[in-house]
């Protein structure tokens, strides 16, 4: 899946995104898709697993967001979160989160960045208190599942953002390692500027 980063006249409710979503992207400012989400929003909310090519700044966060908030319909159990986004750096988190935090709070969604080099207490209290979607760095969810401070047998969602820069930044052992903890069924979505390499496998 490629596409050019342009947007469409197609609103997000036209690409079957639950009414209680669209509010959500309504009120955090979102009103068109852009190419991207208008080709991977409408496959994944039909429960198929995605692999898409976007660039930095395409909207590929709420490709993946998007129908992984659709696929969440309860509360998460303290330490057991339902959706999962995988991403390379500490700032890119924290930008995933920043997108998506205000739409799931809208529609009653909890989004915690958990990453290195921050309060780990202040995170492992957060994800305690029940928070549906984690955007984690390998590194720290890791040292969080070993610890037993965070459980993947809840996770019905994946998404693998920026693979590329994870494989480039020797990542994909690592990500390998924590699917290998996703048991459950779930939907995995993975966008990266390139699907070659590692990537690609």
């Amino acid at each position: 899946m490629t596409t050019p980063d342009v947007t469409t006249p197609t609103g997000f409710a036209d690409l079957g995104v639950p009414e209680r979503i669209d509010k959500g992207l309504a009120s955090a400012g979102f009103a068109a898709p852009f190419a991207i989400q208008t080709e991977a929003i409408p496959v994944a909310m039909a429960g198929e697993d995605v692999c898409g090519r976007a660039r930095t700044g395409s909207g590929k966060t709420l490709a993946f967001g998007v129908p992984m908030m659709a696929r969440i319909d309860a509360p998460a159990a303290a330490g057991k979160p339902h959706g999962l986004v995988l991403v390379p750096t500490r700032e890119l988190a924290l930008q995933v989160s920043e997108v998506l935090g205000p739409i799931g709070k809208a529609c009653g969604v909890r989004v915690l960045a958990v990453y290195g080099g921050a309060d780990r207490h202040k995170q492992v209290t957060q994800i305690d208190k029940g928070a549906e979607i984690i955007v984690a760095t390998p590194l720290r969810l890791i040292d969080l599942m070993k610890s037993s401070e965070c459980d993947l047998s809840a996770i019905q969602c994946v998404a693998i953002d920026e693979a590329d820069r994870m494989a480039d930044e020797g990542f994909m052992p690592q990500v390998e390692w924590i699917m290998r903890h996703v048991t459950a069924p779930h939907q995995t979505m993975l966008f990266s500027a390139t699907l070659d390499g590692q990537v690609a496998t």
